[in-house]
């Protein structure tokens, strides 16, 4: 691609106007053609020749979460920086932001749906487990700005007397283990729980993969919603759920079935078979204090031979690449601060 153009490699100097979206890296990656065709499929293409046109704002989206640290015009400048040849225009602050706001969230939602999904090859070991694909799924909250333009749909905490801390996202996403690929993500306010943010990613889930989750998934709704995808699952119980030993296994893990709590009418109660893992944690800290801890895994890979219950307890901590991967997010990119946009749609770009 000419480094003059932020749109096809044939665009001429007569419309050199829109080379400060070229992003060099970016538009290796994501090709501005892609780009294009999202925006016309979400019909978020400009309706008049604009100095910030759509797919030049798409881009300035993409590169304000590289720069978290920069204001947007400079951000802007990064983005011009090579284009030392042409006459560049500088728009202002509010420009910028009056173009993000004819962009709209739909064609990043749109942009990352297309893009999203596994990446690693069957020969990367740590991204598969006898076969299967393995993927954790997990939650966390990011920090919004206090403004009214945003707390009607991310509403603050409300202690005894008065609202506390900032304004909270939840954020639930499904990463691929080994390379911490994004499958899918779904985020909202956090009056809804990681479940149910949860539940709208489980179509990404197929019989290739094994998800990887912590306690607070071991709700019987959600087992048998994973396994309806044909997908197997692994996870910590919590430490309410007691369960029967039902057949023991050679290798010191047991069959047993969980119940839902709940009768539904036409159907009982539903039942689930599932194989548990118990292991005794010691974990010994700086100051030479021990504290030991009795695990209990739960998974749906029931053949003992083939899915031996030492693998498995090893399998279940890759579940901790989701964590890293949000340290990554909150810790390096964003440094612990709060996100930068001020309306629901530059929130949910």
């Amino acid at each position: 691609m000419s480094r003059h153009s932020a749109t096809l490699p044939s665009v001429t100097s007569a419309h050199d106007v829109y080379a400060p979206g070229h992003l060099g890296e970016l538009t290796q990656v994501i090709d501005p053609q892609l780009v294009d065709a999202v925006l016309d499929e979400t019909d978020s293409r400009e309706r008049r020749v604009r100095l910030l046109p759509a797919r030049v704002m798409v881009y300035f989206v993409l590169a304000l979460a590289f720069f978290e640290h920069s204001s947007c015009p400079a951000v802007w400048d990064k983005l011009s920086a090579g284009l030392d040849a042409i006459m560049v225009t500088r728009p202002c602050a509010s420009s910028l932001s009056r173009a993000r706001r004819r962009l709209g969230s739909a064609p990043l939602r749109r942009l990352f749906e297309i893009l999203a999904g596994p990446v690693a090859a069957g020969t990367q070991t740590a991204s598969f487990y006898r076969g299967l694909r393995v993927v954790a799924v997990d939650g966390t909250t990011l920090s919004i700005p206090d403004e009214e333009a945003l707390t009607w749909r991310f509403p603050k905490h409300i202690g005894e007397v008065k609202e506390f801390g900032y304004p909270l996202l939840r954020l639930v996403a499904l990463v691929e283990c080994g390379t911490r690929a994004l499958l899918g993500a779904a985020f909202g306010p956090d009056t809804t729980g990681e479940l149910g943010y949860a539940r709208s990613l489980l179509h990404h889930l197929d019989h290739s993969m094994v998800l990887l989750a912590d306690a607070y998934y071991d709700a019987f709704d959600f087992l048998e919603a994973v396994t309806g995808t044909g997908a197997a699952f692994l996870l910590r119980s919590t430490r309410k759920r007691r369960p029967a030993m039902r057949r023991p296994l050679p290798d010191g893990s047991y069959l047993t079935t969980v119940c839902a709590g709940k009768y539904k009418a036409g159907r009982g109660y539903g039942r689930l078979d599932v194989r548990i893992v118990e292991a005794r944690m010691t974990v010994t800290l700086a100051d030479g204090t021990r504290r030991s801890e009795l695990w209990r895994v739960v998974t749906s890979l029931l053949d003992a031979e083939r899915y031996p219950a030492h693998e498995l307890i090893a399998l279940y901590h890759r579940r901790w690449q989701v964590e890293t991967c949000y340290f990554s997010l909150k810790s390096t990119i964003l440094d612990g601060r709060v996100l930068r946009s001020r309306t629901v749609p530059g929130i949910e770009q």
